[in-house]
């Protein structure tokens, strides 16, 4: 039996456990560091697996490290849980985790025969926060040779062009006066955010391909007839590069200031969690995953096409410019909708998604398989430590 079969034949073993916990993780939506429910129930999975599991990896309660073999090429799985607020798993975490959950459980089985050691991190907080990074700044990608994952798309695709971005709060402070008694007392909040929000609509049309700033107001104000005193948005900048983004956000941070110029108002800018970096891709890493997705059935007709990427940001994105990585996307059957909308929500536990979870697994642990076979690329990738 090749490794190939004794790898997938050990993921099928647990098909029906991989599956309930992809459906328990997608009822139990949980914010960014905020995972415990999705986050114990993985670490306990690995451990009843026969992996040794640390918890609270690099400080953090709802990260976790499991490892299997001793061998000299290290390949780590990583493991994403968290969901958005109000739409739940509407970009299909919970398809993410146990897919590379069942990868690690397939390579292991075949670990020492390849003189692998595999990893599964469990990486909280992808949706803003920047779990990768706080495990890769505390140095746990620091000994690996490749990191590998899928996500969950409408469509397969082998890469997506992988925007960096910052997240960040605006608070605008002014001062209350009654609207209509006395408006000239008061200094309006929300009126420096409406003057900074038409500046940033001015400024898209002069932004370059692949610059996109998006946002929400999270406070407006207490009552119509008080003029408001605090007024806050949640802002996203996005750019191809991080150089890239550094010189938007200074363009962006002058249309907040515009506002606060022309209204009185004092301006403060709160960054959120890590800025996330572009994404370099290991091309070779990929052909190896295409031949595995391939096998299952699975088309890359898009690329092939050339048909435009869509654009997406990932704290994976950082990690692969410490070490080589993929993050191809794995098409579930959607009606049309795409991440991050409640209908998706509800095509991450189908009978479709739940087989997604397996071909992820098996495409995965199949493509390290590849890998540490392939000498050249294996020397390659060991070379970097």
């Amino acid at each position: 039996m090749t490794l190939d079969q004794q790898a997938a034949d050990a993921i099928e073993d647990v098909r029906d456990e991989l599956i309930s916990l992809s459906h328990f993780i997608h009822a139990h939506p949980e914010l960014g560091y905020e995972e415990f429910q999705s986050s114990a129930a993985l670490a306990d999975a690995l451990e009843k697996w026969g992996f040794d599991v640390e918890r609270g990896s690099a400080g953090l309660a709802t990260a976790f490290r499991a490892t299997k073999g001793t061998g000299d090429f290290h390949v780590t799985y990583c493991a994403e849980y968290d969901a958005l607020p109000d739409v739940g798993h509407a970009c299909g975490h919970n398809i993410i985790a146990t897919s590379s959950l069942g990868a690690a459980i397939g390579l292991g089985a075949v670990a020492d025969e390849l003189n692998v050691r595999v990893t599964l991190l469990g990486t909280p907080s992808e949706e803003g926060g920047g779990g990768k990074i706080d495990l890769l700044n505390a140095g746990y990608f620091s000994d690996e040779h490749m990191a590998l994952m899928v996500h969950p798309f409408a469509s397969e695709r082998l890469d997506a062009i992988c925007l960096a971005v910052d997240h960040f709060d605006v608070i605008f402070t002014g001062k209350e006066a009654h609207a209509s008694a006395a408006p000239w007392l008061g200094i309006n909040a929300l009126d420096a955010l409406t003057i900074s929000q038409v500046a940033l609509g001015l400024l898209r049309q002069q932004l370059r391909p692949g610059d996109q700033i998006h946002g929400i107001v999270t406070e407006g104000g207490a009552a119509a007839n008080i003029i408001p005193s605090r007024v806050v948005g949640r802002f996203m900048a996005r750019a191809t590069t991080a150089g890239s983004l550094a010189e938007l956000r200074e363009r962006v941070n002058s249309c907040f200031e515009a506002g606060a110029l022309a209204t009185g108002a004092t301006l403060e800018m709160i960054e959120l969690g890590h800025p996330f970096s572009h994404m370099e891709a290991d091309p070779d890493i990929l052909v190896h995953y295409r031949h595995a997705a391939e096998a299952l059935g699975r088309s890359f007709q898009l690329d092939d096409d050339e048909e435009p990427r869509p654009t997406i940001s990932t704290d994976m994105a950082n990690v692969s410019l410490a070490l080589p990585s993929i993050h191809p996307l794995l098409m579930i059957p959607t009606n049309g909708a795409v991440n991050h909308q409640p209908e998706f929500t509800a095509a991450c536990i189908t009978p479709d998604a739940d087989q997604a979870v397996i071909d992820g697994a098996v495409a995965l642990a199949t493509t390290a398989i590849a890998v540490a076979q392939d000498a050249p690329l294996r020397h390659r990738l060991m070379s970097r430590s």
